[in-house]
């Protein structure tokens, strides 16, 4: 999860604030350090394991872009449910830095990071097709509707994909392209989090 919540716990410092446990798979209950950043939380353990039981069908073997990586979180538990490759984009030097030394020290395969901005990244040359995206951007920064429209137009989604979309509770969601419907949807306190399934229809 990105940075969605207020910091509190300063930077630098070394607590379980700052600390993900991974919920299921092959490396169930290793725990895994974060850099302190303001808002920086992963994706409470509930949210995960809701999600990850409505992809259990669909994780083993699917390549999934993780947008706003923070902590990892999701693109971890994906790893380690049998993912082929995650691709984690984020804007922040150190953060980056902490996914690739924690990508190091459990041996992930599969595991590509990148320095950028997601806009930008989805600007580019598409590195997908991508049969599952990770996709809550920070609050309050109008990030989703762009990041849907470039994802269904740069072609970055295999034809039958799914889009985790994560957001403020009691703020509709943007209207989504044809072809995409929210098959799950479920709030955990002051999150409000949606599996959207894509169907394109092949000529």
């Amino acid at each position: 999860m990105s940075r969605h919540r207020n910091a509190t716990v300063k930077a630098g410092s070394s607590t379980a604030a700052n600390r993900l446990r991974i919920i299921a798979g092959r490396w169930r209950g290793r725990k895994l350090d974060f850099p302190a950043r303001p808002g920086l939380r992963p994706t409470p353990d509930r949210v995960r394991e809701t999600l990850f039981n409505w992809l259990q069908p669909v994780i083993p073997g699917a390549h999934c872009l993780d947008l706003f990586a923070g902590s990892g979180a999701l693109g971890w538990e994906a790893l380690s449910r049998g993912a082929a490759g995650v691709v984690m984009v984020d804007s922040d030097r150190g953060v980056v830095k902490n996914l690739r030394d924690n990508g190091k020290r459990l041996g992930a395969e599969g595991l590509t990071v990148l320095q950028g901005r997601a806009l930008e990244y989805l600007a580019g040359s598409p590195a997908g097709p991508f049969d599952i995206v990770f996709l809550d951007p920070p609050y309050r920064q109008g990030l989703l509707p762009g990041c849907i429209h470039q994802l269904e137009r740069g072609g970055w989604l295999a034809p039958h994909a799914w889009i985790y979309v994560e957001s403020e509770a009691g703020l509709p969601l943007p209207p989504l392209p044809a072809g995409w419907g929210i098959s799950h949807s479920n709030k955990a306190g002051q999150v409000s989090y949606n599996l959207a399934e894509r169907h394109l229809l092949l000529a």
